[in-house]
């Protein structure tokens, strides 16, 4: 009897107060970590994200995740979870093998040190010394996680320990003096005493917009747009659901603008939302002047790629919100030259979307001379509004490259390939213009032009990963720019097999 009274003891106690603590950290308690208050929800979803590359560990929700791997280290028993690694290089560096994507935690947290020193051995800023950087701030979020050290509570006193720290946010660390079940009060009462002293509730309206998964709904009238496109002569209800669509992707930027403080444009995430967001605005303004479905269909279709990206392409694009680097605080310029960019982008995104709709029609002998010549006029006036925005944008981001680094052009890879998409479509419109460029090669060059859109806009972070401009975007993604090449390449070959009647009629 006092054998098993012995086992209740150590072993039923402690599993109940672990219950009970990580009971206390609800969802909705805000938290101070990354330089920002979040929900603490959002919190272990982004950190579990991080470490792990997946959305969840051994299936059980991030919060309790995160709560073991903090209360785990307190009771001896750490939770050792596997910690994401990507690069080739990194793997050898590690002697893991290839066909393996991960390491566990503890086994990091013990060459952290190694890994820092190989990144001061790298001298040139390379994909593998990013790489090495990514993994070391993974393994130095799991030790600060265990440690008690990865997010703040607040309290309303000053900590002792951080001088960082600002007025009224304390860590675990400090606070787990005071006892578990004082500490789970602690944290219990810390939601309504942060919005008593500061009536800052934004952190809850982040919660309520993560939960509210509103770019999935987003998708679905998408695809219902499109299918009612497709499906109907009229217009009328497609463009319904398009316009419903855009004020659904409206509320979600909006909120996701109240959250941040700043316009929706300072990662790769925000730029995929933005342009996907700005094609379908710019199809559905000259769609009432050109009263085209194809121009609508293409609009749709862009916006579904861009939707699909955000929903399920989480290796290559991260959703969370961090903390801008000081060159990118000054909201003007970031949301003049960035914006005008991105929407240069979306416009040719417009002007491809439409070529190879073009193309697929003439491959399959579904379009005469007439529509074809019309199509090429909408490609044509995709490509005048996206040359016109594009030039304004580099201008713009020649002048604040001026303020920001003294100097307004510097041959930066961004900048540099900027200047080969906006050379490319002028030549591309001149060449319209002046009939040295005929109607089908002009075509087949819209559609295979976006290439290089593609390699400016993501290849110069996910292949160079190199150059002033990298900050604020996310690394990885060249397969995912490699297999786009190879398919649009492939796609134009087939598709321009069959053109000699239509061209000849044109």
């Amino acid at each position: 009897m006092k054998a098993l009274l012995k086992i209740f003891f150590i072993f039923l106690i402690p599993l109940a107060s672990h219950a009970n603590f990580c009971q206390s950290l609800q969802e909705d308690i805000p938290v101070l970590a990354a330089g920002r208050v979040k929900p603490y929800f959002v919190f272990a979803k982004e950190s579990i994200k991080f470490l792990t590359g997946k959305s969840k560990f051994e299936g059980e929700p991030q919060q309790l995740t995160t709560c073991r791997i903090y209360y785990g280290q307190k009771q001896g028993s750490t939770l050792n979870i596997p910690i994401l690694v990507e690069h080739v290089e990194t793997k050898k560096f590690l002697d893991l093998d290839e066909d393996k994507n991960s390491m566990n935690a503890l086994d990091l947290v013990s060459k952290k040190d190694l890994i820092r020193s190989e990144i001061l051995r790298q001298k040139e800023t390379t994909s593998y010394k990013k790489d090495l950087n990514k993994l070391w701030a993974r393994v130095d979020l799991f030790d600060k996680i265990r440690n008690g050290d990865a997010f703040y509570i607040y309290t309303g006193n000053k900590s002792e320990l951080k001088k960082e720290a600002p007025m009224g946010w304390q860590p675990l660390n400090e606070l787990s003096e005071i006892g578990i079940n004082e500490l789970s009060n602690l944290i219990q009462s810390s939601k309504q005493l942060y919005l008593s002293n500061t009536g800052d509730d934004t952190f809850l309206l982040e919660l309520r917009f993560v939960k509210m998964h509103l770019f999935g709904y987003a998708l679905a009238l998408a695809l219902l747009a499109i299918f009612l496109s497709v499906l109907l002569k009229s217009l009328t209800w497609p463009v319904v659901c398009s316009v419903a669509l855009v004020g659904l992707e409206t509320i979600a930027m909006t909120m996701r603008v109240l959250i941040s403080g700043r316009a929706p444009i300072t990662n790769m995430y925000e730029t995929v939302m933005f342009s996907g967001y700005g094609a379908l605005v710019i199809a559905l303004i000259i769609l009432i002047f050109k009263r085209e479905k194809l121009f609508l269909l293409g609009g749709l279709s862009y916006n579904m790629l861009c939707l699909f990206m955000l929903i399920f392409a989480h290796g290559m694009l991260d959703s969370s919100i961090s903390p801008l680097v000081p060159v990118l605080r000054d909201n003007f310029w970031l949301s003049t030259h960035v914006t005008t960019i991105i929407l240069s982008y979306a416009a040719l995104a417009l002007s491809w979307m439409v070529a190879n709709i073009t193309l697929f029609k003439m491959r399959f002998g579904t379009i005469d001379a007439k529509e074809y010549k019309f199509h090429q006029d909408l490609i044509y006036t995709c490509i005048k509004v996206a040359v016109v925005l594009l030039a304004a944008g580099i201008i713009l981001g020649g002048v604040w490259a001026d303020y920001s680094w003294g100097r307004f052009w510097g041959w930066d890879p961004k900048e540099t390939w900027s200047l080969i998409v906006l050379l490319f479509y002028m030549i591309l419109l001149h060449g319209k213009y002046s009939s040295w460029i005929n109607t089908h090669r002009f075509v087949l060059m819209s559609a295979a032009g976006f290439m290089t859109v593609m390699m400016a806009w993501f290849g110069v972070n996910y292949i160079l990963a190199a150059g002033l401009h990298s900050y604020g975007f996310s690394e990885g993604g060249a397969i995912f720019l490699g297999s786009f090449f190879l398919i649009q390449t492939i796609y134009i070959i087939v598709c321009s097999k069959n053109q000699t009647k239509v061209k000849a009629s044109a």
